[in-house]
């Protein structure tokens, strides 16, 4: 009986031993992959860069998704305002959709402005988010885009773009109190997302988002893991790479601008090889989420764009 204990202790060392080995020399251990094979970011589509919300033949999410799989893309991200539909069995037919395509859905873009004096229609917009954030649990998104909002000081959004996203701060106020109203009603967001199991990504948008350092100041304030970075290439029209780089590490998902045709408020010639590069330095390993924002015939443009990035970040 003992030679049979001493005989099994034997083979379990000599078995450990040989594990030990194994994940030290094989071509597939950790140390070997992060040293050697190129890592490949799965690259999806924003149904906005069909859409751009005015080409109405691309408004549904289920034509954007068969143009999205037809097209070789591994997933979809959806711009919440283009749906016309929101009932829980809608939802079902669009993630069946997805799925019968061979796509994941795996980002949920939304609009919110915290930036209001009003308490009211602070709480307003909270409440509308925790709303997407339950319809993003329904689809089997497992992150939102969610923004700052703005001061809304600009007579339109062409006119905020003629000023490269800045807009005077509005009368009686200040851009401190701002800040407090943004990290206050994000604040209130956070367990809900946790609940949901959905991470939030704060995008560098316009507004109190215009800069990297206003996207710092409102995520490190709330400090939660379920909340992160929408990085979007595209909204960074001074030392782009820089400006990115300073966000990279807290990035969610990345959203990468194209313009082919020239772009509709203007055009930014980005480096994807250089901000893959970026992305790679800060360990990134998530989704690159085309939004094509040029003049070209979408399908054609997104096409473009798809080998682009696959070339830069495949």
């Amino acid at each position: 009986m003992n030679k049979i204990f001493t005989s099994r202790r034997n083979f379990l060392k000599s078995a450990t031993f040989g594990s030990a080995v194994l994940s030290s020399s094989s071509p597939y251990s950790k140390s070997q992959d992060a040293k050697g094979a190129k890592f490949c970011n799965s690259i999806g589509v924003s149904t906005y860069s069909y859409w751009g919300f005015r080409r109405k033949e691309f408004r549904p999410i289920e034509k954007c998704l068969d143009i999205a799989a037809n097209q070789g893309f591994d997933g979809v991200e959806i711009l919440q305002v283009q749906m016309e539909d929101f009932s829980p069995s809608y939802l079902q037919k669009i993630k069946k959709h997805a799925f019968l395509n061979g796509l994941d859905l795996m980002g949920f873009s939304t609009h919110q402005d915290f930036v209001d004096p009003d308490p009211r229609k602070r709480r307003h917009n909270v409440e509308q988010t925790i709303f997407y954030i339950k319809q993003a649990y329904e689809l089997g998104i497992p992150t939102i885009r969610i923004n700052t909002g703005r001061w809304n000081t600009s007579k339109s959004f062409d006119h905020l773009m003629e000023n490269r996203g800045i807009e005077p701060v509005l009368d009686g106020y200040t851009e401190e109190e701002g800040y407090e109203w943004v990290i206050d009603s994000i604040g209130k967001l956070v367990g809900e997302a946790e609940k949901a199991g959905i991470v939030l990504g704060l995008e560098n948008h316009w507004g109190l988002g215009l800069t990297p350092e206003g996207v710092l100041r409102i995520v490190d304030a709330i400090d939660s893991p379920w909340l992160k970075v929408t990085l979007d290439t595209g909204n960074f029209l001074e030392d782009p790479y820089e400006r990115l780089s300073k966000l990279s590490a807290k990035t969610v998902l990345l959203q990468a601008k194209t313009y082919y045709g020239g772009g509709r408020w203007y055009t930014l010639d980005l480096d994807y090889k250089k901000i893959s590069k970026i992305m790679q330095d800060a360990h990134y390993k998530g989704w690159i989420s085309l939004e094509f924002e040029g003049k070209e015939d979408p399908v054609s443009g997104c096409k473009k764009s798809l080998s682009l990035l696959r070339k830069a970040f495949g």
